[in-house]
């Protein structure tokens, strides 16, 4: 989709709630803020006395990605918005993204069972409902899928349309952003939560949220994709879906928070022992797709936390735990039934450069006995593959500086050590160095 054609698109849109054309002119979308986010990361040879189709490079690699975004909102009577966002994606992962439950760099958009292209597409294009409960309102800033004006304190939200789970829950205000936090996938999101999207993140959908001063109350059902890491979604939610519901426990709106996941996919999905089953029969390695069926289910939870500690609230600590049943196969985020994180950021007012910060955080990944056993007969998921597997926790140690020389601009300098890449110790370690530049008006 090209640029120009959104506002033409929100217009179109609009008509419905305009009594003639020169009402419907009114309805003008607003440019809610526009980012470019560029990422120049190098990966260093590593230890490798074998590798699969889906290990990281032994030799090391070096690749750039580029992402771009356009955010546009109008609001509508009846305290109704509507929100449409274009971005485009530019680039590569190193190693082809693929190795490593935990992947370095969040802004990659991997080609999966696809290949996509390189042009502008709609992102998100979802209304947004609100229903006050009360008087009080909190005055809120433009942003990106943000009006400004007042919301109320206390309030039911519904959501409906193209979005990603993640804008909703899971949120965290140390880490919660690849773009200018944490880059690595198993820090800025829980990656034992397998949430519905296509392989671009996004997906159809609707949210309902009950929010209360000290605590609220999220649910959201959405399309999950026919295969795993695919970007076509099923047509309709009784063929498959993914569901989640996140309670979130935050006496002051500037103080700690604690979130509770938890969540359910039905899907068209494999069954690690029965794939393992059927290559111990045949003597093939095990093909998770060989045994894939409509109504499998998979589910689990989660627990997020933040603490601000000073400066109000730039210096903090975060922390998330993940689990799943590992029973059936990874299908849309990542390769991790298990996970354990936790970090640190330090405000730059410290050393007199109030707008910087810099965080280091520890995280640890593992997998089920059937997935491991999976791998270890030589099979492949849609990330990891080494042919045969050492198993060890994977284990990630990340940390970045957030420099800004100027308004609007931030460059990250950002390190990642990885012992047992792909949970193998065979293999590895791993490193990375980054240096990542992001703009945002």
């Amino acid at each position: 989709m090209r640029l120009k054609t959104v506002p033409l698109a929100v217009s179109l849109l609009l008509a419905p709630f305009a009594a003639n054309a020169d009402e419907a002119a009114l309805f003008v979308p607003q440019w809610l803020g526009a980012q470019y986010t560029f990422v120049d990361q190098h990966q260093d040879s590593l230890h490798s006395p074998y590798e699969g189709p889906m290990s990281l490079r032994p030799q090391g690699d070096t690749a750039r990605s580029h992402t771009f975004g356009a955010y546009f909102g109008v609001a509508l009577p009846g305290h109704l918005q509507l929100y449409t966002d274009v971005e485009m994606f530019k680039g590569e992962g190193v190693s082809g993204a693929t190795g490593l439950g935990g992947l370095t760099n969040g802004d990659v958009i991997r080609s999966g069972t696809v290949s996509l292209g390189k042009d502008p597409y709609l992102a998100r294009a979802y209304l947004r409902w609100m229903l006050p409960l009360g008087d009080e309102t909190t005055a809120v800033e433009r942003g990106q899928d943000q009006l400004p004006g007042q919301e109320a304190d206390q309030r039911v939200e519904v959501k409906v349309g193209k979005m990603a789970v993640n804008d909703d829950f899971d949120k965290n205000r140390y880490a919660g952003s690849t773009r200018t936090q944490f880059m690595n996938w198993s820090l800025f999101n829980n990656t034992a939560w397998d949430f519905a999207a296509d392989t671009r993140g996004y997906t159809l959908g609707a949210m309902l949220a009950w929010i209360e001063s000290g605590w609220s109350l999220r649910y959201g059902i959405y399309r999950m994709p026919y295969e795993a890491n695919g970007q076509r979604l099923v047509s309709a939610l009784s063929d498959s879906r993914g569901q989640q519901v996140e309670l979130t426990v935050q006496p002051r709106p500037d103080g700690w928070a604690l979130r509770f996941l938890a969540f359910s996919n039905i899907a068209r999905m494999g069954i690690y022992r029965d794939a393992i089953a059927i290559a111990l029969a045949t003597g093939e390695p095990p093909d998770i797709r060989a045994d894939d069926q409509p109504g499998r289910h998979k589910y689990g939870f989660g627990l997020n936390g933040e603490l601000p500690l000073a400066d109000d609230g730039d210096t903090g600590l975060f922390m998330r735990a993940g689990w799943n049943d590992g029973r059936t196969e990874s299908f849309v985020f990542t390769e991790v039934d298990r996970t354990l994180s936790g970090g640190f950021q330090l405000s730059g007012v410290h050393w007199g450069r109030p707008t910087d910060h810099v965080a280091v955080a520890l995280n640890v990944n593992g997998l089920s006995p059937d997935h491991r056993e999976y791998l270890a007969l030589g099979g492949n998921g849609f990330v990891l593959g080494d042919g045969a597997l050492n198993y060890g926790r994977e284990q990630i140690l990340e940390a970045y500086y957030s420099f800004t020389p100027i308004a609007h601009l931030t460059l990250s300098p950002d390190l990642q050590l990885i012992h047992n890449p792909g949970y193998n110790r065979d293999r590895g370690p791993a490193r990375f160095v980054a240096l990542r530049a992001h703009l945002e008006f």
